[in-house]
C-alpha cells in the first residue's frame, strides 16, 4: 500500500506575500546585466558599428594628448638643455621721440658690464656670468667646408650652458688671455668635417685663419634653442679681435651678449632686477627704465610661455577630437531607440511577467554603457599604438599617462550613460498592454 502523500495548499495569504516579495525583488542587477550582454551579441555588426564613433573619439584624444605632452615635455627640455635659470643680456636700441629701436641696434655690450655684473657684492642673486661674441663663419677642413655659428666664449661657458665634452679639453682661461687659435667643435660639425673620426689635434680654418681643434662636444639632440649641435667655439679674444673684428667701446671690447645663471630657480627674478640696476649705473641711463639701451630675456619667462602655448593647442586638438565622441554618444542613442521600437513586444511581455520599470531603465542603461565602454576600451588600445608608433618614428616623441586614458574611458562612459537615458526612459514607461498588442 502506497502512502497517502498529502498537500497543503499555500493559503491566499502566504500566496499573496510570495508575489509581493517577487514584484518588490524584481531582477538582480547581474540578471539584467546579462540580458544587456545577451542583446548586444545577438547584433554583432549593429554593436561594432553603435561603437565606432566613440571607438575613434576615445583613440584620437588619447593619441593626441600624449603627443601634445610629449611635445610639451621636448620644448621644454631642449630650452632647459642650454643651461637652468639663464637671463641673457642684449643690446638694445635706446628709446628716441618716444619710438624704441630694435634689438642689436643700441650702444653694445661690453666686457666690462660682463665685470660689473660678476661682482658679488653687487648682485648677489646671480652665480654666473658668460660674456660671448658669436657670428657666422666659413669652416674648411681638407677639402670639406660649411657654413655654421661661431661662438667666442670664456671658460666659464660650459658651466652656465651645462655643455659636456665628448673628447678633448674645453676652453681655458689660458686660451682666452693668449688669443689662442683653438677651436671646440659642436658633434653634427665634427661629424661634417671629420666624418671618419679622429677630430682632435687636427687644422680647422676659420674664414681663412688656421684654428687647431682641441675637442668636440657631446650632441645635445637637436639645432633648435640655442643647441651647439651645428656650431663651434673660439677663445673670446679670438672671436672678438681675429674674427669678427669687435670695436671696443670705452676702452672695453664689445660682447655680442651676456648670459647670466641665477643662483637658483627662486632667485630668478631677484637677478633680474639687478641686472637691470646694474646695467642702468654702468651706461648712466634713468633707473626707472624708461631709456634702456639693452633687453633681458628671462628664461623661465619663455618656458612659461611656450608651456602655456602647447598646452592650449593640446586642450584645443582633445577638444576637437573630443567631438568625435560625442557623435559617438548620438549615434550610441539612435541605435538605442531603434532597439527600443523592434523590441517592443519584448519589453511588454516582460512587464507582464513581472520586470518593473527600474529593471527595463537599467537593462537598456547598461547596453549603452556596456557599448561606451568597449569602444572606449578599443579606443584606449588603438591610440595608445598611436602613439607608441609616432614615437617610434623619431620625428616625435609621444607620452603616455594612466590619467589621460583614464579621463577618456571615463569621458565615453559619461557619453554612453548621458545618451543611454531617453532610449531607456522610453523603454520603461512602455505601457505593457500596449506594448503587447504592437506589431
Amino acid at each position: 500500500m502506497q502512502p497517502a502523500v498529502i498537500e497543503i495548499a499555500p493559503s491566499d495569504a502566504e500566496l499573496e506575500t510570495e508575489i509581493d516579495a517577487l514584484l518588490s525583488g524584481g531582477i538582480s542587477w547581474s540578471e539584467t546585466l546579462g540580458f544587456a550582454l545577451a542583446t548586444l551579441r545577438t547584433n554583432p555588426m549593429r554593436t561594432l558599428l553603435t561603437t565606432l564613433g566613440v571607438l575613434i573619439g576615445v583613440a584620437a584624444v588619447v593619441a593626441l594628448l600624449a603627443i601634445g605632452r610629449g611635445s610639451q615635455e621636448s620644448i621644454t627640455a631642449s630650452i632647459t638643455a642650454n643651461g637652468a635659470n639663464l637671463l641673457t643680456i642684449r643690446a638694445g636700441a635706446a628709446s628716441s621721440a618716444g619710438i624704441r629701436g630694435a634689438i642689436g641696434e643700441g650702444a653694445s655690450l661690453t666686457m666690462a658690464d660682463a665685470d660689473a655684473l660678476a661682482e658679488t657684492s653687487r648682485n648677489p642673486a646671480i652665480a654666473l656670468v658668460s660674456p660671448e661674441y658669436s657670428g657666422n663663419a666659413q669652416l674648411v677642413a681638407g677639402s670639406t667646408n660649411m657654413n655654421a655659428r661661431v661662438t667666442g666664449a670664456t671658460a666659464i661657458y660650459a658651466q652656465v650652458h651645462n655643455t659636456t665634452l665628448a673628447e678633448g679639453e674645453f676652453i681655458s682661461a689660458a686660451d682666452v688671455s693668449a688669443t689662442a687659435k683653438v677651436i671646440v667643435l659642436g658633434a653634427n660639425v665634427a661629424e661634417t668635417l671629420f666624418a671618419e673620426g679622429g677630430a682632435i689635434g687636427q687644422q680647422v680654418r676659420v674664414n681663412g685663419s688656421q684654428y687647431r681643434v682641441i675637442g668636440v662636444l657631446e650632441s645635445s639632440g637637436g639645432t633648435g634653442f640655442g643647441s651647439l649641435d651645428d656650431g663651434v667655439l673660439v677663445p673670446l679674444s679670438s672671436a672678438q679681435r681675429s674674427l669678427f673684428g669687435a670695436r671696443a667701446v670705452g676702452g672695453s671690447w664689445s660682447v655680442s651678449t651676456i648670459v647670466v645663471q641665477a643662483r637658483s630657480a627662486e632667485e630668478v627674478d631677484a637677478a633680474q632686477s639687478q641686472i637691470e640696476t646694474t646695467m642702468r649705473e654702468e651706461h648712466d641711463l634713468a633707473l626707472d627704465g624708461s631709456d634702456d639701451d639693452f633687453s633681458v630675456i628671462n628664461q623661465q619667462e619663455i618656458l612659461e610661455t611656450v608651456t602655456s602655448t602647447t598646452q592650449m593647442l593640446t586642450f584645443f586638438l582633445a577638444a576637437i577630437a573630443g567631438i568625435s565622441l560625442l557623435v559617438g554618444g548620438i549615434g550610441i542613442m539612435n541605435i538605442m531607440l531603434v532597439s527600443v521600437r523592434e523590441r517592443t513586444r519584448e519589453i511588454g511581455l516582460r512587464k507582464a511577467l513581472g520586470a518593473r520599470e527600474q529593471d527595463i531603465l537599467l537593462q537598456f542603461l547598461f547596453e549603452a554603457l556596456a557599448l561606451s565602454g568597449v569602444g572606449g576600451l578599443v579606443g584606449l588600445l588603438i591610440g595608445s599604438a598611436i602613439a607608441l608608433a609616432v614615437s617610434m618614428t623619431g620625428l616625435m616623441t609621444a607620452v603616455l599617462s594612466w590619467d589621460v586614458a583614464l579621463l577618456a574611458f571615463g569621458f565615453a562612459l559619461m557619453v554612453g550613460l548621458f545618451f543611454g537615458i531617453a532610449p531607456a526612459r522610453s523603454a520603461a514607461r512602455l505601457d505593457p498592454i500596449v506594448a503587447l498588442r504592437y506589431e
